[in-house]
């Protein structure tokens, strides 16, 4: 599996997973020159598009989800702990938390085991925390979210396809930048940036991820439906059924579980001869 990742979000490896990067935000500074925001366009989901100039980050604040109060705003353990280890680039309004389990003796002890691991960035969007409003689910537009797949990236999920090996998917960010760029011609999504509206739910073939590493998430939200669409909807509420009655955590600082697509290639690769 691989774990990895190198800017806003993710990774994917040869034999197991992928994981995110990138970093959520930046803290406050008085002391910090004056910085501009110009105001490019209103967008059509009430948002505005625009550029700030290169100073403006040392101003804002940590990014934390709306779910967690802090009256106050972030706290030192916030900045520190809401964050991955192997967070590069800033984008991010939210961080990929699938990758807050690892540490660096996680990573180590993946390695140990033959491993591999590779990155890929996804820039999360406000769309992660946007509820889902109408029943009519094809009326659900998410914010648009960029990405960059390194070569590396593409040709390690290449050859673990070729093997016969699992590709583990480190977080609904990974599995969203992989399906955007998944080409079938090649088994492998192509290298490369680019923008994403995808909105994965129940009736989407998954092409990239064997299986998916993902924390337990909020009702109504796309997060969740993307995890039912993977893992099949009566397997992923038995499984939060569960996570309830045996006082599991949820959400950003919670618990989280790794599921399997409810498909043949999947069982088969789970199977104690299975190469790694």
């Amino acid at each position: 599996g691989s774990t990895g990742s190198t800017g806003r979000t993710g990774s994917t490896g040869s034999t197991g997973s992928t994981g995110s990067t990138g970093s959520t935000g930046s803290t406050g500074a008085s002391s910090a020159p004056a910085a501009t925001i110009t105001f490019l366009a209103r967008l059509a989901d009430g948002t505005a598009r625009v550029r700030p100039s290169p100073d403006a980050f040392a101003h804002g604040e940590l990014p934390l989800p709306p779910y967690i109060a802090r009256p106050d705003g972030a706290t030192a353990e916030d900045r520190e702990r809401y964050q991955t280890i192997y967070a590069r680039a800033p984008g991010s309004v939210a961080a990929p938390t699938a990758g807050l389990h690892f540490t660096d003796e996680v990573l180590a002890a993946l390695a140990a085991r033959g491993i591999e691991r590779a990155a890929l960035t996804l820039d999360v969007g406000l769309g992660t925390f946007a509820p889902i409003r109408d029943d009519d689910l094809a009326r659900h537009v998410l914010h648009e979210e960029s990405y960059s797949i390194p070569e590396a990236t593409c040709a390690a999920i290449a050859a673990a396809r070729a093997d016969g090996r699992p590709v583990v998917a480190v977080g609904t960010t990974v599995v969203r930048a992989l399906e955007s760029a998944w080409d079938d011609t090649l088994h492998s999504p192509r290298p490369g940036s680019g923008l994403t509206r995808i909105f994965l739910r129940p009736g989407h073939t998954f092409r990239a991820p064997d299986l998916l590493l993902t924390n337990l998430h909020l009702p109504r939200s796309t997060l969740l439906m993307l995890v039912c669409a993977f893992a099949g909807r009566t397997r992923t509420l038995a499984a939060y059924r569960a996570a309830v009655a045996r006082a599991y955590r949820f959400f950003s600082y919670g618990d989280a579980m790794l599921l399997t697509p409810e498909s043949p290639r999947a069982a088969a690769l789970l199977t104690p001869e299975s190469p790694r």
